[in-house]
């Protein structure tokens, strides 16, 4: 990925190659799946630390997929 630097120290979204547009795209929509499957996990869940576990995982799985989706905007 070639990385240029604008005024404000953001990447500008032309400087993404396509190759990595791709793979930004897989490892949004795996954390997507991610964040649902633990989600169910968790409302399936009867003992509270494993619910903990669960919800904690998929609130982790959300902020990488905020964290990738801000390299698109």
């Amino acid at each position: 990925m070639k990385i240029s630097k604008e005024a404000e120290g953001e990447m500008k979204m032309s400087d993404i190659s396509e190759l990595d547009l791709q793979n930004l795209r897989h490892l949004i929509g795996g954390f997507d799946t991610t964040h649902c499957k633990l989600q169910e996990y968790a409302k399936c869940a009867s003992d509270t630390k494993v619910k903990q576990f669960f919800e904690k995982g998929a609130k982790s799985a959300m902020e990488n997929k905020q964290q990738l989706m801000r390299f698109l905007q």
